[in-house]
């Protein structure tokens, strides 16, 4: 298929490939194939061809603006900006040559990308020039080829207790296994579009989890919070007899309905009738539930007979387990009967259109079962006299797979969300690989639909404009229907915008009166004791005859492209990190959100790509308020860096709750080690400064007693800082060093930030214990008026410092 419509002539598609000759520009646009049986259909993911005109370059040598913040010393023109841009080369395909079979895009192995970069000195005030280096040129090169990973943590929903050991499948295949804490990692495949993971529990007390997992294709790794429900304990059946389970009884709710097990319908793997006592487990995800949500597997979407990906929207799901009683065997069951309470369904054309589904643990994608009937029921409900109706279907157990009781959902909308590194939401500071999780939630009570319960829920991760989420909307009511939103950064929580004591349009992101239509809320509207992580919006779709409505944040299901194309000056919904008072300088500028922004060069702060390892120092100040804390990295002991600035890092230090007079600050430095050409190691001089009038009063004595036996040895004679050449091994937090390596650098660094500040070398708390752990203390007094510190000073060279 060409933008949709199928390619009729033969020749063009025979043995199963597709052949341009004589490229035009008519030529251009998407392209997609689609396989069909009797079994079903299924399409692929769409492929993008961009034809250029002769001559014209896929890669402008002029490079495209991007913006780097410098340190607040360094306003770059009049108007006291501090943003420098640096430019950069946008890593999109280039051609290949025409006589290979394949020379074009990606499979060429030639990407636009940097060819040449220039020093620049950036003028700062009362301190030497900031080295800076900048994109000059760009031009077609190798493709940066970084390893694309998931890594995550998988924990019981209910106790938070890891899957420890737990085994780890991808596509039918193990991967790999949990560790003890539940952490895992996935490499994705190079071709993969969608990432179906599959993680069970070896000791059978959870149920398995099949996980739709967002990953960055740019490169790096993606952080996952999985959860895994906890197996209903068993009970024990006669299975010469009929037997009947509920499914959704638990909090004194009516039940969904009833799986009905007519007598001798249990079988061993044989094919042999089991009539002795059954141990049953099953397992109720019931969607009325709103803590269930995060545990429930898939994506909830299946492929229809056009082979497209089409959400449902479920009315619970089960996950059954047989087994004999006396061996524990497993036992298969079929055909058994599924019936559903139709009092359940509030939407009529709901009664004709429900299906139950099994899920294909493979896939990811949900298959059908049968068709659910309605028929009469035998069995009389509570206080009333009247016979219950009943939805029924039929199924066989054959093997352990979830089922599902669901409905096709067609009205569909996309949410647009922004996530940015701090609440001033500049454009160029929006924040890439960002998890945003969307949990579609049923009507409001009042209109002819279910209670309130969730319904579905979707992730994507965030890139340079953003995410489109999809979500379920109404035309007719703007309040049918509900999403609750979160995000997610390396497994830290973002802030959504607030919306009490009163609701700022400009804070949002979305003009009124769209805005009012919305409903938009934050999680603590109306308790503060409670999170600022979520927001929940009423998705209305958008008015096509209304101007206000046609730009963002929800777009309908037709127009995906406007929504991810969308500039940033239209309507989107927005998250935000909380102001962390850290901040950095590199002077090779590095996205850590695109991995593919990395460039080769000596001075670079991360000198692998595959790897990144984060170093962190924790420093005591004792004195009567926070300081800023700044750590100057230049060349050591490498002959083409020596001297030479690396980066700067500042971070506020934060006060024990404990004691009044002291606080701490974790200040990252560039790690010792093999620079980019991993030829020959460089000890990283390391020099840190308090802000203010502060004079060094201890250093760790481990930490003093290793340099001292690795030297040469920093130059310390200036009380008010601490300098040292970075030691090429990792040491430990009884060092007062805190090192992590991992294919993520945001992550290496978060998780080397919490260790430091729990003074522990496994610990994730963000408690402040200054003295633990501590490898330099300062005493500080308040900053003499009119004095320049050190602090500043840091700026030149560390001889003048």
């Amino acid at each position: 298929y060409h933008n949709g419509t199928l390619l009729e002539r033969p020749a063009q598609r025979s043995s199963g490939r597709l052949e341009l000759r004589g490229l035009s520009p008519e030529h251009a646009g998407t392209y997609h194939c689609k396989a069909s049986n009797e079994a079903g259909a299924i399409r692929s993911e769409p492929a993008q061809l961009t034809v250029l005109a002769q001559g014209r370059p896929s890669c402008r040598a002029e490079p495209e603006p991007s913006l780097v913040e410098l340190p607040r010393e360094c306003p770059q023109d009049a108007g006291g900006s501090r943003y420098y841009n640096v430019g950069r080369c946008p890593a999109s395909p280039c051609p290949g040559n025409g006589s290979e079979p394949s020379g074009c895009g990606e499979e060429s192995g030639r990407c636009c990308g940097v060819r040449r970069m220039e020093l620049r000195q950036v003028p700062c005030a009362g301190s030497a020039p900031l080295p800076l280096m900048v994109v000059a040129e760009c031009g077609c090169g190798p493709c940066a080829r970084p390893r694309v990973l998931v890594r995550g943590r998988v924990t019981a929903a209910d106790t938070g207790e890891p899957l420890r050991f737990g085994h780890v499948f991808v596509g039918g295949r193990k991967v790999g296994f949990t560790d003890y804490q539940g952490s895992f990692t996935i490499e994705v495949p190079p071709d993969a579009r969608r990432l179906v993971a599959r993680f069970v529990d070896g000791r059978q007390r959870l149920v398995d989890a099949v996980k739709v997992l967002p990953f960055d294709r740019r490169g790096g790794a993606v952080y996952q919070e999985v959860k895994m429900l906890r197996k209903k304990e068993p009970v024990e059946l006669d299975g010469g007899r009929s037997n009947a389970i509920p499914l959704g009884e638990a909090g004194g709710r009516e039940p969904v309905g009833e799986l009905v097990l007519p007598a001798g319908v249990f079988l061993r793997p044989s094919g042999e009738v089991f009539n002795g006592t059954v141990k049953a487990s099953v397992t109720f995800v019931d969607p009325r539930d709103m803590g269930t949500a995060s545990a429930a597997s898939s994506d909830l979407s299946f492929a229809d007979a056009e082979g497209e990906i089409v959400p449902l929207r479920t009315y619970g799901m089960f996950a059954v387990d047989f087994r004999e009683g006396d061996s524990g065997a497993e036992l298969q069951a079929g055909p058994v009967q599924v019936r559903m309470d139709a009092a359940q369904v509030w939407m009529p054309e709901h009664l004709q259109k429900m299906k139950l589904w099994s899920l294909n643990p493979e896939s990811g994608l949900w298959e059908e079962e049968g068709v659910l009937r309605p028929a009469g029921g035998g069995r009389k409900k509570r206080r009333r006299r009247e016979e219950r109706t009943f939805l029924v279907g039929n199924l066989e157990i054959r093997e352990r797979r979830l089922f599902n009781l669901d409905v096709p959902e067609d009205r569909r909308c996309f949410v647009k969300v922004r996530a940015y590194s701090n609440e001033k939401f500049n454009p160029y500071e929006q924040l890439e690989g960002v998890v945003v999780s969307l949990v579609n939630l049923e009507p409001q009570p009042g209109f002819p639909s279910n209670p309130r319960a969730w319904g579905r829920f979707d992730s994507a991760v965030t890139g340079a404009n953003g995410a489109c989420l999809p979500a379920f909307c109404d035309a007719r009511r703007p309040d049918a229907y509900a999403a609750l939103v979160t995000a997610t950064l390396g497994g830290e929580e973002l802030e959504a915008v607030a919306s009490s004591p009163e609701l700022n349009p400009g804070a949002v992101g979305v003009a009124q009166p769209y805005l009012g239509k919305l409903g938009y809320r934050r999680s603590d509207h109306e308790d503060a004791a409670l999170k600022k992580t979520a927001f929940q919006i009423n998705v209305a779709k958008p008015d096509p005859d209304n101007a206000d409505e046609n730009d963002g944040p929800v777009y309908s299901y037709r127009n995906l492209r406007e929504c991810e194309e969308a500039p940033v000056g239209a309507n989107h919904l927005r998250f935000y990190r909380v102001e962390v008072d850290r901040y950095e300088y590199n002077v090779v500028p590095f996205k850590e959100s695109d991995v593919t922004s990395w460039t080769g060069d000596y001075l670079a702060w991360w000198p692998n790509p595959q790897e990144f390892r984060a170093c962190f120092i924790k420093v005591r100040l004792e004195g009567p308020q926070e300081y800023m804390v700044r750590s100057r990295n230049v060349g050591g002991s490498h002959p083409r860096t020596r001297g030479q600035l690396y980066g700067l890092r500042d971070s506020r230090s934060v006060r024990d709750p404990l004691l009044g007079d002291a606080s701490g600050a974790c200040v990252e430095f560039k790690c010792g080690g093999m620079l980019f050409d991993q030829s020959l190691a460089d000890r990283t001089l390391v020099s840190v400064a308090p802000q203010g009038s502060c004079r060094r009063t201890a250093v760790n004595g481990l930490l003093r007693d290793y340099l001292s036996r690795h030297p040469p040895l920093a130059d310390n004679n200036h009380t008010g800082a601490f300098s040292m050449l970075a030691p090429l091994d990792p040491l430990g937090h009884n060092y007062g060093i805190y090192t992590v390596t991992d294919q993520n650098p945001r992550l290496a660094k978060e998780i080397a930030i919490g260790r430091c500040f729990a003074g522990t070398s496994d610990g994730f708390s963000r408690e402040m214990r200054a003295g633990e752990g501590t490898a330099v203390t300062f005493s500080c007094q308040e900053r003499p008026p009119g004095r320049e510190s050190l602090f500043q000073r840091l700026l030149s060279s560390p001889a003048e410092a």
